[in-house]
């Protein structure tokens, strides 16, 4: 991995740890702006590992690299801050794409983790879980909530910006206001609630009595 990464000009290498107990050493003295953060490793495994880190402040951007990606790990390592997960099967040119992008503040997950998420609306505690999601996002403006729902979306800040018809600066600052209000630590969270809530698909929503009520689309019954 290090050898792939180093085959990038806007790249450098500036540490390895063997494993997770020697990562928060490593990124003190090194300063990193992106982790690849393997899962299992002696004596901490990468997802304590990545907790750790992103509770800690000014925390590096951390991606997620590994063979394992069942909704467990998947899900924590989400929900702990990580600003990706990529398998490791994913081709070095994507890898290398993967980690210029978390550099400069998005949020990416390979195609079947994705896929993951979507379905995991779907499983057994869903409806705790949508409850307790739409309960955060009726705390923000009705403009806050249409960019969050974008961002789960997937859509990139210049396709929010045109299709809610506000400047790309706006969209960041609403993106902001959203992470500070709800007490997340990236874009990928924003996504993972707007999933967990059920409003990433074509559904409208509005807000009533602290929580959100989605509404039918079009095609569906009334």
């Amino acid at each position: 991995m290090a050898m792939i990464l180093r085959r990038a000009p806007d790249l450098a290498v500036v540490a390895e740890a063997t494993d997770g107990a020697e990562v928060a050493t490593a990124v003190d003295a090194h300063a990193p702006h992106v982790v690849l953060m393997d899962i299992r490793m002696p004596k901490l495994d990468g997802l304590a590992a990545t907790e750790l880190l992103r509770a800690r402040p000014n925390p590096p951007e951390i991606i997620v690299l590994t063979t394992f990606h069942t909704d467990a790990y998947v899900l924590r390592a989400l929900r702990a801050g990580a600003s990706g997960f990529l398998l490791k099967d994913t081709p070095p040119a994507e890898i290398l794409r993967a980690v210029s992008r978390v550099a400069a503040g998005e949020p990416i997950l390979s195609p079947a983790i994705t896929r993951q998420l979507i379905a995991h609306v779907a499983d057994t505690d869903a409806t705790a879980r949508r409850q307790h999601a739409q309960t955060l996002l009726a705390r923000l403006s009705d403009r806050e909530r249409e960019v969050a729902i974008a961002v789960g979306q997937g859509r990139p800040n210049a396709q929010i910006s045109g299709e809610l018809f506000m400047s790309v600066p706006t969209v960041k600052a609403h993106v902001s206001h959203i992470l500070t209000k709800l007490n997340l630590n990236n874009r990928t969270q924003i996504a993972l609630l707007a999933h967990d809530a059920g409003l990433t698909g074509t559904n409208r929503f509005v807000a009533r009595n602290g929580g959100v009520e989605t509404l039918p689309t079009d095609g569906e019954k009334k």
